[in-house]
């Protein structure tokens, strides 16, 4: 099966002279907002640990974080595909910029206030403006060149995505985790005055690293305003019907890659969201330590992305993603059985078998929807809301066997035995609209 292979139809570049545009700017330019909206989410995993530390939270209230940003998702994903349809594709990434930037410069009130709300509101700002950037630049990356590299070129701009993967972790540990735990009991001990300064300087330690995103993203805004992108117009032939909202989902591909991605989303969000706790607990490791391997996993998921879409020139695409599922499927049972270093390598491993998953689950589901392909992207990126729902029923799992890391990573191994079946069946398109 040939992916995307109609996806480009629907489209005309068209630009002020009325030629052909040259891809390999505007590309570069998407390619940079899957970096930038990396960095937002691999930071979280680094916010985690340590807000749950700064604010005094357990497991289940830490991954509120993940609920705010991925909740964010699912109440702007139809908004953001109206935004694109009014706006275009470059004016909506603008707005997505500016919302992101703003999230990001929330972070000072609430470092300086140490109030776990608002830190939450400021995620959901942030999660606001990323979907309005992924459900503009995923499509837009799709149909930017010859529709048979679709995949192929989604892939390769998902892979610097997966370079915020490792750069995120390095910089989060280098500048946000102290390295300085104390056990409840020494906190007890402390006198208010110094426990009270303790934990400020904890919340403090975001501010400078949010600040820069911030500037940097105000700073991209602008650039993306002055520079001129090919304008991508749908041409809707007469004899195409155009369901609604909801009826699009009678493309049982698409519902299902729907799910997938839901289910796919959940599993890397639990799995990034509790590494260093799992790092911690499984090896035996340090919070900067454990950090700094969160980075390497980083690492592993970049390559992942790089060589998968090499290996996407030989191998079908829903092949890959069925075989890449089975091994991450053994690898959460080492992760969840294992002890010592092993259990670093088993999440060393996920994340370069996770790698491909996103893209080729994004691709999947917009064979053939040709002028739906918006609404059939805001479908998609409406799944991300996996991420808000799964690592909280892993923090409640996790709380609910007296803190047990491992045993919360049942979870992921449930989420890739369903898009395991996607790969397999799922992915299969059934019905089209002529």
């Amino acid at each position: 099966m040939e992916i995307i292979n109609q996806l480009s139809d629907q489209h005309e570049v068209q630009t002020e002279k009325g030629v052909g545009a040259n891809y390999l700017l505007p590309f570069i330019l998407i390619t940079s907002l899957f970096f930038l909206w990396g960095m937002a989410h691999n930071l979280d995993s680094i916010l985690i640990p340590h807000l749950k530390k700064a604010c005094e939270l357990n497991n289940r209230q830490s991954t509120l974080i993940d609920t705010s940003v991925f909740f964010a998702y699912f109440i702007m994903a139809i908004p953001a595909g109206m935004l694109i349809k009014r706006f275009g594709y470059k004016n909506s990434i603008i707005i997505g910029l500016l919302v992101f930037a703003t999230g990001a410069f929330l972070f000072v009130p609430a470092a300086n206030s140490r109030t776990y709300e608002l830190f939450l509101f400021a995620l959901f700002v942030i999660g606001c403006g990323l979907t309005i950037l992924e459900t503009s630049a995923n499509p837009y990356a799709a149909i930017l060149g010859p529709a048979e590299s679709s995949s192929k070129r989604l892939n390769l701009a998902a892979s610097f995505n997966g370079l915020a993967a490792m750069v995120a972790p390095i910089v989060g540990s280098m500048f946000i985790l102290s390295g300085k735990n104390h056990t409840a009991e020494q906190m007890a001990a402390m006198p208010d005055a110094t426990k009270a300064a303790y934990l400020l300087e904890e919340a403090s330690a975001v501010k400078l690293p949010y600040i820069i995103l911030g500037t940097v993203l105000v700073f991209v805004a602008i650039l993306f305003y002055f520079m001129h992108l090919p304008s991508m117009k749908p041409q809707q032939k007469e004899a195409e019907i155009k369901p609604g909202f909801f009826s699009v989902l009678k493309f049982s591909h698409l519902s299902w890659a729907v799910v997938a991605q839901f289910f796919y989303v959940g599993a890397q969000v639990c799995i990034t969201s509790f590494f260093i706790r799992i790092a911690e607990q499984g090896a035996g490791l340090d919070e900067k330590t454990a950090g700094y391997y969160l980075g390497v996993y980083g690492f592993l998921f970049m390559a992942g992305r790089f060589i998968g879409t090499f290996f996407l020139k030989f191998v079908k695409d829903y092949v890959l993603l069925s075989i890449y599922c089975v091994i991450s499927i053994l690898l959460c049972l080492v992760a969840i059985y294992g002890e010592g270093i092993y259990v670093i390598y088993a999440l060393g491993g996920l994340g370069f078998f996770m790698s491909i998953m996103f893209p080729t689950i994004f691709s999947l589901g917009l064979v053939g929807l040709k002028s739906n392909t918006e609404t059939g992207s805001s479908w998609l990126v409406m799944a991300i809301v996996g991420g808000a729902i799964l690592p909280y029923a892993m923090g409640t799992l996790i709380d609910m066997e007296n803190d047990d890391i491992q045993a919360g990573y049942i979870i992921p191994l449930i989420c890739f035995a369903i898009i395991l079946y996607f790969g397999l069946v799922g992915h299969k398109v059934k019905n089209s609209m002529a």
